[in-house]
Parts: structure tokens; sequence; C-alpha cells
């Protein structure tokens, strides 16, 4: 994430139901609860905290015993003040009231409970970044009488710490939308900790490096298990019995249950969106699917050309749902032809998204069934469709359509396996091909059939190929 290159798009969870993840997070319903318990009597003190007499009083409010039970409470009230749900009346008396944000929980929009939760974010992931408190209170120098923290004996620098949990979301972010956007699959916290650890140009780490790792996971273990009352992450802790006998090396990974035992992470559809508020904040360039729904067919196409299947097919059915299936079928057509290199692909996704319209549009495809550009999609997508009187292609069409779904696949895959498939199955089935295909009239004739050369698995028909890309080469005059 340290490059300016937007982010592959998101898929987010109607604002509505994130307002209800948001409300039933122990972080969040913690601080509303004791929002509401707060009164005349609640006092606190010079940093807005509960003083520590009504901590038990505030812990038995939200059902809380055992050891924990006081920081728990502590950190709810907290959360409350800094959200704004409950308000300091007398910094000098201590004494508070609720406060005006309460309200927007119950009678707010979706979009107001999340400003809410987004500040209750702020608030735990700033003390996810505080080291252990035991740690801190040795830090301390009584000595000089100051109270001022020794962070350098503590080894701990704010700044950093805060930009390391901000890097490890941030590529967790980037894990997650980059496959199908959805968050489903959880990543196993040692690959993590080694994402922002790890030289990129690293071949084999090093035992240095490999401990660094090591401390970085269990630093996150913890982070992790604060952040996840929030509502931000779905954790599976490290197995403490991994974390007994710190002398032992831990086993080497063997299958997926092994994995697990070192931790596993996944964000939340409400974590999801509350790393993309973060990023747009700091200026990250951080797309969602809808984005481009009341945007033009052009900005659909060419916006789409970098997304995921999942993602792009989603972003074309919020696009659709705006519009009459045959004045969409219409716009999508005409920002599909062009002659410039990204033409191809534009084409592809148009018949892509032209897939997910009805019949209504049939009037629109049989209006390009001259062009040169569309005339061969259109006949696929009547033909599919079983329309009558679909006429037939003339081969120059044929070759044209061929070069031109090529060159979209390897500007969408590259050389992917899909497409090694596709050059394999086209020599075999056209036995002339490349003595036709090198005079089809299209921008990338040539550089198509360079690819087929350098894809396909038979010695001679590589050949053949490059013998052809030579020729349309000449021919186009480069």
């Amino acid at each position: 994430m340290s490059d300016s290159s937007p982010l592959p798009p998101v898929l987010l969870h109607p604002e509505a139901e994130l307002a209800r993840d948001a409300l039933s997070t122990p972080l969040l319903s913690r601080a509303a609860r004791l929002a509401r318990w707060a009164g005349p009597d609640t006092r606190v003190d010079a940093g807005g905290g509960l003083v520590d007499e009504q901590l038990p009083a505030a812990a038995e409010v939200l059902g809380l015993s055992g050891d924990e039970a006081a920081a728990y409470a502590s950190e709810a009230w907290r959360v409350a003040v800094d959200t704004g749900l409950v308000e300091v009346v007398d910094e000098e008396a201590g004494t508070v009231t609720t406060g005006e944000d309460l309200a927007l929980l119950t009678a707010g929009s979706p979009h107001d409970v999340l400003s809410v939760w987004l500040g209750a974010l702020e608030t735990v992931l700033a003390d996810a970044s505080v080291p252990d408190l035991d740690d801190l209170v040795d830090a301390m120098n009584p000595g000089q009488g100051d109270g001022e923290a020794d962070f350098s004996a503590l080894d701990w620098d704010p700044e950093a710490e805060a930009e390391f949990l901000d890097g490890v979301l941030g590529n967790l972010y980037l894990l997650t939308v980059s496959g199908d956007g959805t968050g489903d699959s959880p990543v196993p916290l040692p690959a993590l900790a080694a994402s922002v650890i790890v030289p990129s140009d690293m071949g084999e780490p090093t035992n240095a490096v490999l401990e660094q790792v090591s401390d970085a996971m269990m630093r996150l273990d913890d982070q992790f298990r604060l952040l996840e009352p929030a509502g931000l992450v779905a954790y599976q802790p490290v197995d403490e019995a991994l974390m007994a006998d710190t002398e032992e090396e831990p086993p080497a990974p063997l299958d997926e249950t092994d994995v697990a035992r070192y931790g596993m992470v996944r964000l939340t559809p409400l974590g999801l969106y509350g790393l993309r508020a973060r990023l747009l904040e700091a200026g990250v360039e951080a797309p969602a699917v809808g984005d481009l729904a009341d945007k033009g067919a052009d900005a659909l196409l060419d916006g789409t050309a970098t997304f995921p299947p999942t993602a792009a097919r989603a972003e074309t059915e919020q696009w659709l749902a705006r519009r009459e299936p045959l004045a969409a079928a219409r716009e999508l057509l005409a920002a599909a032809r062009g002659l410039d290199s990204g033409g191809p692909l534009r084409r592809l996704l148009c018949q892509q998204a032209l897939s997910l319209v009805g019949t209504e549009a049939e009037p629109a495809l049989r209006e390009v069934l001259d062009d040169p550009e569309l005339g061969g999609l259109a006949r696929v997508w009547l033909t599919e469709r079983g329309a009558p009187d679909v006429p037939a292609p003339s081969e120059d069409l044929v070759f044209w359509l061929t070069v031109d779904t090529v060159a979209a696949q390897l500007a969408a895959e590259g050389n992917s396996d899909e497409l090694r498939d596709l050059v394999a199955g086209l020599a075999q089935q056209h036995g002339g091909f490349f003595a036709a295909a090198w005079r089809v009239d299209h921008p990338a004739t040539a550089d198509v059939l360079e690819a087929m050369g350098r894809l396909h698995p038979d010695k001679r028909i590589a050949k053949e190929a490059r013998k052809a890309a030579f020729k349309a080469r000449s021919q186009q005059g480069g």
C-alpha cells in the first residue's frame, strides 16, 4: 500500500445492515448502556474517566464480573466520552450528562450510527497501540517526580507503533479486497505479520527476520484480541500451548488445522467499512462497488477493467438496476466502440454486461449487426437467446472477432491458462488460421499473433504464428 495506485473495489454490505452490526458490538453497546446509566451522581476524574469508586457499579450494569470487569467498564466509559455519548459538564466537579450523540443510536440514520461507531473504533485503535499496562507503569520514573513515561526504557515509540498497526490493517484490507472483496477467507497471522516485516525482495528470510515476525505475531495477537470486541475483525487467537514453551521451535505447519493454531484473522463486513473509511480519510483511493452506478457506460467499462470478476459483476448489476434494459444496452454498445488499445477489453466487458440484460434489449443488438466492431458480439448475444433471423457472419467478421477476443483476454488476464487453451483451440479448429489471420484489419492483429506464438505448446504451430505476426506487422507498416 505504499504506492498511490487505487485499491481493488470492496463489496460493502448495506449501511442499514452495517449499522445493526455496529450497535451489537460489545464495544459500542457497552458504551451506550453506560451513557444511559450515567446520572447526576456519576463522577469522573480529570481525564474524563470514571472514578475508581464507580467502576464496580459500571461493571455490574454491563453484567461483567471477574478480574477484567473494571478494565472493560473503564474502556466502555472512555468510548462513551470519546464518541459524545456522554459529555463532561464540569471538569472541576467531575459531573457529566448525556451527550447529544446518544440519540443518534436510536433515532439517527444508519450513517449516523456508523459515524459514532467510527469514533469508537479510533479509541480502541489508539488503545491497541499502547503496550501492556504493567510495562507502562514500570516505564514511569517516579524518582524524577515529574510522572513522565520513559519511552526509551519501554522500547516503545507511540508513533511507530500506530504506524505498524495501520500497516498491518492496510495489508489485511488489501488481501481481502484483492480476492473477491467479501472478506470471507481468514488470513493466517504468520502471513500477515510477514507481510509487514519481510522485505518483498528477500528470498529465504534470515533468522533475525523470522524472530521479528514471531515478535510481531505476539503483538498482533494482543492487538486483535482488543479489536475483536469493536467488530473490526473476527479473530482466532494463537494457541496458548504454543506460547507456553517459547524455548521449543514451533512445528512447521502441515495442514490448515496446524496453521490455524498460529492465529487466523479476517475483517468483518463492518471492519471492511471501517478501514475503507479510514483509508479515504487518509487520502487513499479506495473504491467500493456501486461507485460507478450513477456514471456513464464509458466510466463503467473503463472502471471495471481492473476489477476482480465478482466485483465487476456486482458493479455492473448495480449499474443496470438504475436503467431501462434497452437504453442501457444502447449506451453500453456505444461506449464499447473504438480501435484504441483499450477497445478489445471494453467490448469484452460490454459483452459480459449485456449477458445480464434480458430480451428487452434485442432491438439495440440488431441495430449494430452491420457494425464492423460490434456486429460479432451482437450475433453472439442474439444466438445465445435463440433470436430468429440472425444473419450468419462473414469470414472476415469471424476472424476480426477472434483477434478482438484474444486481444481482450490478453489485456484482462495476460498469459493465463485459459488463454493458452483458447489459443490451442483456435489453431486446432482452423487449419489455415494463421494464413488468413495476419490479413485481419485490426490494430491488435500482430500483437495477438505474437502472443499465440509465445503461448502455443506446439513448436511448429508457434513458429507459424510468429511468421504470421511478422507479416501482419509488415502490412501495418510496423
